[in-house]
């Protein structure tokens, strides 16, 4: 009677120490990601309003241009944690070297079409006369750095299918040390202004993806994998990601909605919603941490045929979602008196913003589930129904979004459509894991 329920606990305590051995360093890695951007604003703000303004601009453009290509980490993780369930590290690697050339030569193609066209864009975007000549400065040097960037994407993704979260955790905390050091050297020590800090980063950047790459060619040669590209693993690593890029660009295009609808309601409504954004990203990354925990085990389990084992690392998973999703909301309620004042003294943002923050904390434990499902299905290689729930999802926001001037609602209103928007990503994502229909066994999907 006794020896079910002992090993039920037994196999929710291995499934909580996994998780948290995976969850914990990747979290701390995701927050360094905007680290740099912090150390760059800091640096640059003391050299004028003008450097600033074009620092805006073009980081906005970088960081959207690089969040595109997200999938080289996603689809990476997913297939290498297949390979290494079936107990193949050879052919993991070799999966995770195809991600990286991938991402080489993805990144020499954007480099080749930001760099003559970065005046342009930059206009585009409308930045003042005054700040547009730094911007260009900034977005050309910087582009140099986006093959590094997307590099570190994909050799993350062969690390975390690998299960190491700890050694992406110890390059970016070394590389946002080496950017704030170069940067503050460039631009000050060197005097080379708002170049300076572009300079720093790509040296910083590039730093990051060469201790990649040593990492995975040790892991390389120590296997017996090959390091030369291969244009059949290379094209299917691309075909795995074209879904997840599907993904990322429908919920790119949700917040540019939201940040459109937020502007047309008022000056304090927009303010307001970029502060509320800005934490509801930070509560993200904690979130996004299990989600990560997620494409490592589940890919680690179907690799190993063992489709219990993911059903009930998938269940236990939920449950921390949930929790972490809990805690978080509390913590939302406790701060939001302490939280506005540290990014306004305007009380008709404070007005705005307190009930929309209300809101955003009683959404956590929903955004908990949508996070864990969507690493799920990443780890299970789900990306063609992740592609079509999101269309979905962008399908219903949309005219609710764009009712909300319409019939006069605020800002409480459209933070409402986007508990809307992510309640109907955990109705389509848990209606495909109730299914079944994700768990697919072996090597490769």
């Amino acid at each position: 009677m006794t020896q079910a329920p002992a090993r039920h606990r037994s196999g929710r305590r291995q499934h909580d120490r996994e998780i948290v051995s995976l969850a914990v360093p990747a979290f701390g890695s995701l927050v360094a990601e905007p680290l740099f951007l912090m150390a760059d604003t800091a640096i640059v703000g003391h050299l004028g309003t003008a450097q600033l303004a074009g620092l805006g601009v073009a980081s906005a453009l970088l960081m959207t241009a690089v969040s595109v290509f997200v999938f080289l980490a996603y689809a990476t993780t997913a297939a290498v944690a297949r390979r290494v369930g079936a107990g193949d590290l050879q052919a993991a690697i070799r999966q995770g070297m195809d991600g990286i050339w991938l991402a080489l030569l993805l990144g020499a193609a954007v480099v080749a079409v930001v760099i003559p066209t970065a005046s342009g864009v930059v206009d585009l975007f409308g930045a003042s006369d005054a700040a547009a000549p730094y911007a260009t400065t900034y977005l050309r040097i910087s582009a140099l750095g986006i093959p590094a960037m997307l590099v570190v994407l994909a050799a993350t993704g062969v690390l975390r299918g690998l299960q190491d979260t700890k050694t992406p955790l110890y390059v970016a905390i070394a590389g946002f040390v080496a950017n704030g050091a170069l940067n503050a050297g460039l631009v000050y020590g060197a005097d080379l202004g708002i170049a300076g800090s572009a300079w720093g980063t790509v040296i910083a950047q590039w730093g990051m993806a060469v201790v990649y790459l040593v990492v995975v060619v040790r892991g390389a040669r120590k296997h017996g994998a090959s390091l030369r590209p291969d244009a059949a693993g290379i094209r299917a690593s691309a075909q795995a990601g074209v879904p997840l890029l599907v993904r990322t660009l429908s919920l790119r295009a949700i917040l540019m909605i939201a940040t459109a609808v937020a502007a047309r309601l008022g000056d304090a409504d927009i303010a307001a919603h970029q502060i509320i954004l800005s934490l509801w990203s930070l509560l993200a990354f904690a979130l996004d941490a299990i989600a990560i925990a997620g494409q490592a085990i589940i890919g680690r389990y179907l690799g190993a045929g063992d489709a219990q084992g993911a059903r009930d690392a998938c269940r236990r998973m939920v449950e921390w979602g949930i929790a972490v999703g809990v805690v978080l909301g509390i913590l939302v309620v406790i701060a939001r008196p302490a939280f506005l004042p540290l990014f306004t003294s305007d009380s008709a943002v404070k007005d705005a913003a307190l009930p929309a923050l209300l809101i955003v904390a009683l959404s956590q434990p929903i955004s908990g589930i949508v996070f864990v499902l969507d690493g799920v299905l990443m780890g299970a290689g789900d990306g063609p129904y992740l592609a079509w729930a999101m269309l979905l999802t962008l399908a219903v926001f949309t005219p609710v979004a764009l009712l909300v001037p319409v019939l006069g609602g605020g800002l409480t209103a459209l933070w409402a459509t986007m508990t809307l928007m992510m309640t109907v990503r955990m109705v389509t994502l848990w209606l495909r894991t109730r299914s079944g229909r994700w768990i697919v066994t072996g090597a490769t999907r």
